[in-house]
């Protein structure tokens, strides 16, 4: 099976490209913005005329877009999420491969929900920032293409290489910094926010189980249980043997930050809350989750740890 990938250089592309590496069947090409990719091609300016020819070239049977961006402006997140999977959709209505699309969506599509709910794929989007929107607006590109698709909506990605800007990095990145400071205390923001936590290596195998189905529409990917931040963080502390004490700063009068805390833990619009229904995951996948929280810590701290 030859397998296209897009964004192979990104956070949940390098895991998706070490999956598929893995599966003797399977023909990798890799096509990125990086130096590393087997084809260097910008989705977000290239044309889908030389994106069309190239697929005529490659002719995959499946192509996986993992391609896009977490941080910047509207403007920024429109053109590397929302315009560059327009050209990707266009490019494979002219080809003549007829491959399959595994187009990655997120979380932040769907917005708040309400605490203690789990977040079904009927649930109607209404995403809290631009994020969000660039995010849906791709989604809904894909499904109105006509093409073969699936978009696997990932909630939280949590495990080895988490960036070090995530909610989940910067919990580490703030405990090694306390463990090296001989610090006692550590005081962090947001721990209250409840998010569910699915390992990068878990998003990987749904990936690929969904590039050899024959699903089609919007699937959820997550672990069905939100955990709140504080109490990753106890995992996080018993991980790394800190045995100080963990506080949470409590935001400004007015709703800000007071100095001390670190940026908004969660920038992506969802509010306090989120959790994934993962019954479709399941039944038209054959995909549930491996990968415990802790071991996705243990990974994370790992990391951090040998900044130390």
């Amino acid at each position: 099976m030859r397998v296209l990938l897009l964004g192979a250089g990104g956070y949940l592309g390098r895991f998706v490209a070490d999956r598929l590496l893995a599966d003797p069947a399977v023909q990798l090409t890799a096509l990125g913005r990086n130096d590393d990719a087997d084809v260097r091609f910008d989705l977000s300016t290239g044309s889908p005329g030389a994106l069309t020819r190239f697929l005529d070239a490659v002719h995959p049977g499946v192509v996986i877009n993992c391609a896009g961006a977490t941080r910047g402006g509207a403007r920024e997140l429109t053109r590397h999420n929302t315009v560059s999977t327009a050209t990707v959709c266009e490019s494979l209505r002219r080809s003549s491969c007829s491959a399959r699309l595994v187009h990655i969506g997120c979380a932040a599509e769907y917005g708040p929900s309400t605490s203690g709910s789990s977040i079904g794929e009927a649930a109607v989007p209404r995403p809290g920032g631009p994020y969000g929107v660039s995010k849906l607006a791709a989604t809904e590109l894909v499904l109105a293409s006509g093409l073969d698709a699936v978009v696997l909506r990932v909630f939280s990605p949590a495990g080895p290489s988490t960036p070090a800007g995530s909610p989940l990095g910067r919990l580490a990145e703030g405990m090694r910094r306390a463990m090296q400071q001989g610090d006692s205390e550590l005081k962090l923001g947001g721990l209250s926010v409840q998010r569910d936590f699915v390992d990068v290596r878990d998003v990987a195998r749904a990936v690929h189980a969904a590039s050899l189905s024959a699903a089609q529409g919007v699937i959820n990917i997550g672990t069905g249980r939100a955990v709140r931040l504080r109490e990753a963080a106890g995992v996080l502390a018993r991980v790394a043997g800190f045995g100080g004490s963990l506080h949470e700063l409590e935001p400004a009068v007015g709703g800000a930050q007071p100095s001390a805390a670190p940026a908004t833990p969660y920038p992506d619009g969802c509010g306090s809350w989120q959790q994934a229904d993962v019954r479709t995951a399941r039944d038209r996948l054959g995909w549930r989750p491996r990968i415990g929280l802790e071991e996705s810590l243990a990974d994370i701290w790992m990391e951090a740890a040998c900044r130390i």
